[in-house]
């Protein structure tokens, strides 16, 4: 029986030497089939495999903790030297504090990927902390953290100015005219940008943006009530470059906007002839428009900007206009609509 003891005893022990002495390219590789709680179940296994695998993580998203994640994250973050993309959305109630946004900052210094979203208990401290810690940031995403100002705003655009894609969203307090302005002046490689459900968005503010951030090729002005046909046209003549542009629930647009973007299409292919014949053939002009609940628009404009856009579908197999709550605009199709079935001959 002993015997039996000691045998079992020495052979978990060797096992357990042989997981610990594993290669670090074959570690690597099985961590690469792991979603991210088991990638940090297997970091306790032992402190060879701990160092191992937090000191080569580059992506981690640790969104499915939902208790104790302060405490979770001050522990991890000394070793995540080569972390690059963090996700620390929060899906119910915000946990994540000032302190530990500060701990990832002093540590993690090649962040070029951040998401915050939901932490509503987030406040200025922690976009200076980001500002200060990561120069380097092109994608943050803080939708809905409602804690921040548009102080704190001004200053992660001072200080992060490689940003390409930045989501707003539900940060109704920080997104201003002053906020936008200090975007425009800084950001000049921004590509995308989601202001929806930021109330104090006005059109002042959105010519800021546009006219510092001619790149923008995806803009999401939901539930922006202020903002009148002035933005679009701004857009439409400072952004030749725009792809999507959701509009949902902004009732101050009328007609104008519409022939400013369809407008903008010819312009845009003055500009193309002088591109390289390569990129020619891409796809251009917009891909997708939401104008769900623009009441005001009639149906000969948006026909005219489908005419001038063929990538616009109202078809059902693959609808990238849409046009929810606009009773008027059932008339609207688009190319496809028009194009008559060609019969199929018997074999």
């Amino acid at each position: 029986m002993e015997g039996e003891k000691l045998m079992e005893s020495g052979g978990e022990s060797r096992v357990k030497r042989e997981w610990e002495e594993i290669q670090l390219d074959l570690l690597m590789k099985i961590v690469s089939f792991m979603d991210d709680r088991t990638v940090i179940v297997a970091s306790g296994i032992c402190s060879r495999w701990r160092n191992v695998i937090c000191s080569e993580l580059t992506r981690i998203s640790l969104s499915w903790c939902t208790n104790n994640m302060n405490k979770l994250v001050l522990s991890l973050a000394p070793k995540l030297t080569k972390l690059r993309g963090l996700t620390l959305r929060q899906k119910f109630e915000p946990l994540l504090d000032d302190d530990t946004v500060e701990t990832i900052a002093n540590n993690c210094h090649d962040l070029e990927d951040l998401d915050l979203s939901r932490n509503s208990k987030l406040g200025d401290p922690s976009l200076s902390a980001l500002a200060r810690g990561w120069p380097n940031l092109t994608k943050l995403n803080i939708s809905d953290c409602s804690g921040f100002s548009d102080d704190g705003l001004q200053f992660v655009s001072s200080r992060c100015r490689k940003l390409k894609i930045l989501n707003l969203s539900g940060c109704g307090k920080a997104v201003t005219h002053k906020a936008l302005k200090a975007i425009g002046d800084n950001c000049r490689q921004l590509e995308s940008i989601n202001l929806g459900k930021c109330p104090r968005v006005d059109d002042a503010g959105v010519m800021s943006l546009v006219y510092g951030c001619p790149d923008l090729h995806v803009v999401n002005f939901g539930h922006c009530f202020e903002i009148t046909d002035e933005s679009v046209i701004a857009l439409a003549n400072n952004c030749l470059h725009l792809r999507s542009l959701n509009l949902y629930g902004c009732e101050n647009m009328t007609d104008r906007a519409m022939y400013a973007l369809a407008h903008s299409r010819v312009k845009n292919k003055d500009e193309v002839l002088w591109e390289p014949v390569k990129t020619r053939g891409e796809e251009e002009g917009l891909m997708n428009l939401n104008i769900s609940f623009c009441k005001a628009l009639t149906p000969r404009a948006v026909q005219a900007l489908c005419r001038s856009f063929p990538a616009l579908h109202t078809c059902s197999s693959r609808p990238s206009l849409i046009m929810h709550g606009c009773k008027k605009l059932t008339s609207v199709h688009c190319a496809c609509a028009s194009q008559p079935h060609r019969a199929v001959r018997p074999a």
